[in-house]
């Protein structure tokens, strides 16, 4: 495909990123560390964390994973919210040169387990708020040191122990558990600091981070994620960025609101590691569900760059106590994770002033691949524009590229895309082209001017609120429940997730009910993969040698 696309490009956004300039992403973490050491980093409940205390601290972390005998290349999972400890730890564990393992914390004792195994993780550092799970699952997997934090550790006294009782004695957010020989995470740090760090040599093909993905087929892998990947990433969205951040007044430090999960690898990368190159601040929202929590963190200070997926921006654009925050300030909207619905965009644009700049991607591609321009001024339908230094092209089912006008699966090639699934040869051979192309299951169209949308699946995949969700684990899950002969699951559209689970179940034993079955799959799977609607057949529609057509279950929705 010729790059149509980049005449397209706004001015003085590069066609090409130079990814070179940085040996590692550990090299751009120390970099920004000490450059930015006086400025604040993170804001969190009230409280300011600048550059420098992310650099002592990270570099404590670091020499404690050491001093544990942890080496180079170990897995070290994270299972947290948005809480200042999270980057912390992602900075430590990537400058004792091991491998971040992003976890998701909502997950179930089920998915703990099989993320914690697939991945060999040794180590953990988790939020006593899911300790429990965690406890459930210990004695199967390989994970011995653990690291327990808690929400107030970083708030100081009294801030810090009225939180932490708060969250557990008022909210009840933290099930009882025992861990015993887990280390307090301030512990942890006060070790740290007393230990030496031995800096490794790190290479841009060293692997950084393993980001959990269902891929194309279900069966929770890891996206490898080499360290080349994250820095190409990062300074792709900083160069994007451009035409907007050129906006904001020179001499201010650009805010960023970081209510995108940091486990998530959108918020990961556009929120974590772009402002860390950029020298920009974070205001870590813990709970996006909450919007009155979020609005109040909002109306405290002036904000400029705003990373979503479809479901936080129409939820805040439809709120009672939207005018209660200053959205003047306000530069960019990055809409990522899931489509972008015209009518959000529209109702976000007239009540901010700042479109929604949809873009697209995938963990695999860490994550970014396409977006709008960010000096757009209306909303395009489309995923916009592949960034810099990366190629879109569109393939039929032998790998052909198809002629102007007719869909085709989209294909990545860049310095973001991942090395492979880890430890799935099999895996990464049926998603990676021989010409270094990754095939994502996704079937697209491309205009004359280099614009790209998306137009159908070509896999199962649901995608409720930016999030995979993969129809052979919820069916692989709910057909061990007694009771159940066989089900399906599918996606049907959902006006505030996107999509929603739909569950088809032909039952085994005629009194199972529905309220079984929704006990089942919350005892089994995380929220956002539980159905929303549950029916009940008699029979599935089926192909002539017996596989279930999800397809036509879905047409007939």
């Amino acid at each position: 495909m010729d790059k149509t696309w980049l005449k397209q490009y706004p001015s003085g956004v590069p066609e090409q990123i130079d990814v070179e300039q940085y040996t590692s992403l550990t090299a751009l973490i120390d970099e920004s560390l000490k450059k930015y050491a006086d400025l604040p980093a993170y804001k969190f409940m009230g409280k300011v964390f600048t550059f420098r205390q992310v650099d002592e601290a990270s570099r404590a972390f670091a020499a404690y994973l050491q001093a544990l005998g942890l080496e180079k290349g170990d897995r070290v999972a994270i299972m947290m919210p948005n809480v200042p400890q999270y980057p912390i730890a992602v900075a430590g564990i990537l400058r004792a040169g091991m491998v971040v393992v992003n976890v998701n914390p909502l997950y179930t004792p089920r998915e703990l387990e099989h993320q914690l195994k697939d991945s060999g993780s040794k180590a953990i550092l988790i939020i006593e708020n899911f300790a429990a799970t965690l406890q459930a699952c210990l004695a199967a997997v390989p994970t011995k040191k653990i690291i327990l934090a808690t929400m107030g550790d970083m708030l100081g006294f009294p801030k810090g122990l009225i939180v932490n009782y708060v969250v557990r004695n008022v909210k009840k957010l933290v099930p009882a558990f025992e861990l015993p020989g887990a280390v307090p995470y301030n512990d942890a740090i006060a070790s740290g600091r007393r230990a030496t760090l031995k800096p490794p040599t790190l290479k841009l093909d060293d692997i950084a981070v393993l980001q959990y993905t269902g891929g194309t087929t279900g069966v929770s892998k890891g996206a490898v994620l080499l360290h080349r990947n994250l820095v190409a990433n990062t300074l792709q969205a900083e160069a994007w960025y451009q035409p907007a951040m050129r906006k904001v007044p020179s001499g201010t430090q650009i805010m960023s609101v970081c209510a995108l999960p940091l486990y998530h690898i959108f918020g990961f990368t556009s929120n974590m590691m772009l402002s860390m190159r950029t020298g920009g601040c974070n205001l870590l929202i813990p709970n996006p569900r909450d919007i009155p929590g979020v609005f109040k963190e909002l109306a405290k200070q002036p904000f400029h760059s705003l990373p979503a997926v479809n479901t936080l921006f129409n939820a805040m654009a439809n709120h009672a106590l939207f005018n209660t925050v200053d959205w003047s300030h306000l530069k960019i909207s990055v809409g990522g994770g899931m489509a972008v619905q015209q009518a959000t965009a529209k109702l976000w644009l007239e009540k901010t002033g700042c479109p929604i700049c949809e873009g697209y991607g995938l963990s695999e591609t860490s994550p970014s691949a396409t977006c709008n321009p960010t000096d757009s001024t209306a909303y395009t339908g489309t995923i916009g524009l592949p960034l810099p230094s990366t190629e879109l092209a569109l393939l039929d089912d032998d790998g052909r590229e198809v002629p102007l006008g007719t869909p085709g699966e989209i294909a990545i090639r860049g310095p973001q895309v991942m090395a492979g699934y880890w430890q799935r040869p099999d895996e990464t051979a049926k998603v990676m082209t021989a010409d270094g192309f990754f095939r994502t299951g996704d079937i697209g169209t491309v205009d004359g001017n280099g614009y790209f949308k998306i137009v159908d699946r070509k896999k199962d995949m649901i995608l409720v609120s930016g999030f995979n969700v993969y129809p052979n684990e919820v069916e692989d899950v709910v057909t061990q429940m007694p009771g159940v002969l066989e089900c399906a699951a599918i996606g049907v559209p959902d006006a505030k997730a996107g999509e929603a689970v739909k569950l088809v179940i032909v039952r085994k034993n005629p009194a199972l009910t529905e309220a079984e079955v929704r006990a089942y799959c919350e005892a089994n799977m995380t929220g956002y993969k539980r159905p929303k609607v549950v029916e009940f057949r008699t029979e599935l529609p089926k192909s002539p040698v017996g596989k279930i057509l999800r397809r036509e279950l879905r047409d007939k929705t």
